[in-house]
């Protein structure tokens, strides 16, 4: 009888835990389709960022340039919209563009129906102003939820979570790069931020800063840089 106790008492705390990874888990695809890495034995790496674009965006572009390295940008509508020749400079660069929302809202505990308009107002302001229809979505702060298998189906998109997230909300430049650094293998995904949300004139110079640091340092290890799309299916040629 106390065995059946504790394992009743037990229930909710491991329903919890479950339903914490199966939002947040980097390898959870519980709520839908969602990949974190690429295949081992390339040495290729991904480097995304989210929010964007925002005014800081232009002055990334030139330090991604100067290394000669892509990534792949997880756009927010409301701020491609606010910032439309922001947002073409990045695709007129070549790097790929993606799906983050278009308000950067929290997703969890919000309807399916939410979930639907939020992705897809964000791939209405992409295809509206970059003339183009982005496969992948990241969930903003990378929780998923019900729903959301759903809304990626009927938009035709994939979930993309990350190997490594930089923290360069909160971090100075040499402590992302060196966080980032020690998480760099085959593969990898890399999550920066070039906006903070939707809000106007982030500061995301710690974030330019230690992309400047990091991309020199990784190639000298060998690694090349690929976007989201040939680092996940690397058999098919990049489109965006």
């Amino acid at each position: 009888m106390s065995w059946s106790w504790e394992a009743a008492a037990l229930a909710p705390a491991s329903a919890a835990g479950f339903l914490a990874w199966a939002a947040r888990g980097r390898s959870a695809s519980v709520f839908a389709p969602s990949l974190w890495r690429g295949a081992p034995g390339r040495r290729a790496i991904a480097l995304t960022f989210d929010d964007g674009p925002s005014e800081y965006t232009p002055r990334l572009l030139d330090v991604l340039a100067r290394h000669n390295v892509p990534a792949t940008f997880f756009l927010c509508g409301r701020n491609v919209l606010r910032l439309p020749q922001t947002a073409r400079l990045l695709r007129d660069a070549g790097h790929e563009i993606a799906n983050h929302s278009h308000s950067h809202p929290r997703l969890w505990l919000r309807s399916p129906g939410f979930i639907l308009n939020e992705l897809t107002a964000a791939q209405r302001a992409i295809e509206d102003v970059c003339g183009l229809s982005p496969r992948w979505f990241r969930a903003p702060y990378g929780v998923r939820w019900f729903g959301l298998a759903e809304a990626q189906r009927r938009l035709g998109l994939t979930g993309v979570m990350w190997t490594a997230i930089a923290r360069d909300w909160t971090l100075a430049a040499p402590a992302i790069a060196h966080r980032l650094l020690r998480a760099a293998s085959d593969g990898a995904i890399l999550c920066l931020h070039d906006g903070r949300g939707l809000a106007p004139e982030p500061d995301i110079s710690a974030t330019v800063q230690a992309v400047d640091r990091l991309l020199p340092a990784l190639l000298d290890r060998g690694f090349h840089f690929e976007t989201i799309t040939p680092i996940l299916c690397p058999t098919t040629s990049h489109n965006a």
